[in-house]
C-alpha cells in the first residue's frame, strides 16, 4: 500500500470520526437537555456547547486517527519482518 493511500485512509477516518463524534454527542438527551430542549427551556446552558463540542469534534477527530495509525505502523513492521526474512 502506498503512503498516500495510508494518508489519505487515515485523512478519511478521522473527518469520519469527528463527524460521527458531533452527531452522537449532538443526539443525546443531556445536550439536547442544554440545549433547551426541555419544558419551557428551563435548563438552557449554551456555555455546555461550547466547552464540550469542541472537545467531542477534537476526540472524534483524534482518536480515529490515532488508531489508524497505529495500524498501519504495525503493519508496515510485520511486512518488513516478513520482507526481511525472505532476503536473509
Amino acid at each position: 500500500m502506498s503512503r498516500d493511500a495510508v494518508t489519505g485512509g487515515g485523512c478519511a477516518v478521522s473527518l469520519a470520526g469527528a463527524v460521527g463524534a458531533v452527531v452522537v454527542w449532538w443526539q443525546t438527551s443531556r445536550t439536547q437537555r442544554h440545549l433547551g430542549n426541555e419544558f419551557e427551556n428551563n435548563g438552557q446552558d449554551f456555555g455546555a456547547v461550547l466547552t464540550e463540542l469542541p472537545l467531542v469534534f477534537l476526540a472524534g477527530a483524534v482518536v480515529p486517527a490515532v488508531v489508524w495509525g497505529l495500524g498501519a505502523w504495525l503493519l508496515g513492521r510485520r511486512r518488513r519482518a516478513e520482507s526481511s526474512q525472505f532476503h536473509a
